[in-house]
This record gives structure tokens, sequence and C-alpha cells, in this order.
């Protein structure tokens, strides 16, 4: 009898899982369902090269082709609308519905929506897929304001693309400094330098209460406090909402994501789930942990589908990703709310790297177009043992070596 493995959601971890389930042995059915029509391609490049360089972007995981070569059923430009764990199940849009054995939920997010800002109709955009940035692309050029709802990495990514096409930007943050959930003050800092300096004006302590469309076309959005920002288009990135409505339908556990055990498993012990949707028992944190990086979503991909085709359980990942704004890549590894803070060669060089010290053990980094630095950073915070920080401060000493104790 043929077993069947069904993956929904067309992403990175989705496309991850399915040529892990192949290369970890398992040789039966593998059916992947996807909900966009595009080939699963990778969502980093949306914010920046798909805007500023679309003939370049490379975005596709894989080709037509080699789902076909590694016998692997698609569905994509199909929506999965029913799970019933009880029966196996699963309902598509198109009518057809699919038994399984087992079962991958891999949905991801979907960008919040502003009814604020929603209600304007045109000339509201969000980043979140490959539409949405072709339609963003087709609305940018020189000398056209746009103004850029959320400080946090998408919205800086789009501020610095955007500046490099040659528009004029603000960038208009609810809160009191940029990437205040990603990233450590230092970090903050810099960045907010990095952006006014090539003209970016940059707003805290904005709640937007107003937003309208004048006659002449401008779109006047205003805050609490009276400050009035107009511009030809906007741009929001506020947060996500993750894709749990068939988890919810199926009865699974939801907290903050679906609920799963260091083998990818949910409440249901047939249904797993991977990627920006999943919530994770990490053993090492003794904690449950869901991130929305590239990084998780292929790691967490692999090591679930893995999990899947053998019953190892996942390994432990230092979360990390990275970010490009006008041609700086800074990467930034662990937490982001470390005790203090120790510079790792001279902001002045534009390379460096920032060490986050909790109790005496590296518990974050951030590189600034310094990415050697990275992999022995995220060993060092895996390791979590007690540093000298003057022996992390100094450039000469080889961080590859074994760290030495703090005395």
């Amino acid at each position: 009898m043929t077993t069947t493995y069904v993956i929904v959601g067309g992403g990175q971890a989705g496309a991850v899982a399915a040529t892990t389930l192949r290369t970890a042995g398992f040789t039966d059915r593998i059916l992947f369902v996807g909900a966009e029509p595009h080939l699963p391609y990778e969502r980093p490049p949306l914010s920046k090269e798909v805007l500023t360089k679309p003939e370049a972007a490379r975005l596709t995981i894989h080709s037509d082709g080699f789902y076909r070569d590694n016998a692997i059923e698609t569905r994509f430009g199909v929506t999965a609308v029913t799970l019933d764990a009880g029966k196996r199940t699963l309902g598509l849009a198109d009518g057809e519905t699919i038994p399984f054995d087992r079962l991958l939920l891999a949905t991801g997010a979907r960008a919040r929506p502003y009814p604020l800002l929603d209600r304007l109709g045109g000339g509201v955009h969000t980043v979140r897929t490959l539409d949405d940035a072709e339609a963003l692309r087709g609305h940018v050029r020189p000398g056209r304001r746009v103004l850029v709802v959320g400080g946090g990495v998408i919205g800086l990514e789009v501020a610095a693309s955007v500046v490099a096409m040659g528009g004029v930007v603000t960038v208009i943050e609810r809160g009191d400094r940029l990437m205040a959930r990603a990233a450590p003050p230092p970090l903050a800092e810099e960045l907010l330098a990095l952006h006014r300096d090539r003209g970016v004006a940059v707003a805290f302590g904005c709640d937007l209460t107003e937003a309208v469309t004048a006659a002449n076309g401008d779109i006047v959005l205003t805050a609490a406090d009276g400050r009035r920002f107009t511009g030809d288009l906007v741009v929001y990135g506020v947060g996500v909402e993750l894709n749990v409505e068939l988890a919810v339908s199926a009865g699974l556990y939801i907290d903050d994501g679906i609920v799963v055990d260091e083998w990818g498993r949910t409440s249901h012990p047939d249904i797993y789930a991977a990627g920006d949707v999943a919530r994770q028992w990490h053993p090492h944190l003794k904690a449950f942990r869901r991130y929305e990086t590239w990084a998780n979503a292929q790691n967490q991909g692999a090591g679930v589908a893995r999990a899947m085709a053998t019953g190892e359980p996942c390994g432990f990942e230092v979360p990390w990703y990275w970010t490009d704004q006008y041609g700086i890549n800074i990467q930034v590894a662990g937490a982001c709310d470390a005790e203090s803070w120790i510079l790792r060669g001279e902001r002045s060089s534009g390379r460096y790297t920032l060490f986050g010290l909790t109790d005496g053990t590296v518990t974050g980094a951030v590189t600034v177009n310094n990415g050697r630095d990275m992999r022995p950073a995220r060993a060092l915070i895996a390791a979590a043992a007690p540093v000298d920080p003057a022996w992390l401060a100094d450039p000469g000493q080889p961080l590859r070596a074994p760290a030495p104790r703090a005395a």
C-alpha cells in the first residue's frame, strides 16, 4: 500500500521539506500544495532585488522539472480549504479531496491588514508576495514620495530600495526606535543614522488616526499629535497574521502559532508544522519559540521533514537573519535584549561585530559587513559558556579559537 505525505504551503519551508523527504529516504507519494500560482520562491529578494533589479532577481527555489524528476506531485495555485484530522483528508478549493498518512502544515503568514490605510484603496501597498512586490515596483519612479508605515525589517528594506529607485521616503513608526523587535539598541541607532544620511525622513511616536486621499491625488496621513505626512504612495509593514485557519478547523493546539514538539508534531501525531506558522519546543532553551525568518523556514522545514521520514528530532539552531540596506549587509543572531554590547572592530571602518553579553555569556551577535564572524558568533551563543569580554573585543584574537573563560 502506498503511503502519502502531503505538504501544505508553497513557500521556503514547504519546498525544503519536499526535497528533504526524498533525501531522507521517503520513497512513496509526496503531494505539495500551494495557494500561489507561482513555483515556490524565496521571499527576501521581494523588498530588495525584485524592486531595484528585477532582471537579476533569482527567486525560484526549484524548477518545475525538479519536482517532476523527484516524483513530487504539485498542486500550485489551489487553496487548501478543509483539514479533517480524524479522517486524515485535505480538501482543496477545486473540489479535490486528498487522503494522507502524514501532513505538514507550512502555511506561513500574510501581511497584517491596516484598515485605516486599506480603506484608501489605490496607492496603498504591502510587500509579502511576488505579486505585491511587482505591483509596487510599477508605481515607484524618481521623485515619487513614498510613505513607509512601519520601521521594521521590511519597511527599512523597502525604504532603501525606493531611495535607490529615486524616490523620496518618509518612514513613519509608532514606537520610539527602528526594528524594536528585531535589532538591539546599538544597531537601531546605526540604522537610523544610515537612513537619515540617505535622505530618509524618520518620524517616531506616530499613532495614525486619519488617512485621506486629497482631490489632487495626494495621500495625507495624520497622527494623533497632529503631525501630517503627504505622499504619492503608501507602503506598510506592521507585522503578520498567521495562516492557521486549517489548523483551527482541525482542532490543533494553537498558542501564537501551531504548537509543535521537537519533532515538529502538532497535537495530532500525524500532522506536523514548520516555518513562520510553527511554535516549536526547543529542549536547549526549554521553551517554545516561533521565528519569522528565512533561516528558520529553511532549517525547520528540513528538520521536520527529516523527522517525518526517519523519526529523528529536529536539531537546535541559533536564530539568525540578515538584511541588506544601501549595499550594507547586516546579520543578527540570538537574542536582542542582552545586558551589554561589546564592539569588536571600528565602526568607522564600516566593518565590525557587536556581541551581546548576559551573565557573562554571549547571547546575541550583530555583524555589519563582517559576515565571516557570524558562524563563530553563533557557535559562541550555542555554547552558552562564560567568555572574557576583552577577548571578544580584540579583532586580533581569532574567534574560531576556543573562547577563554572569564575570570
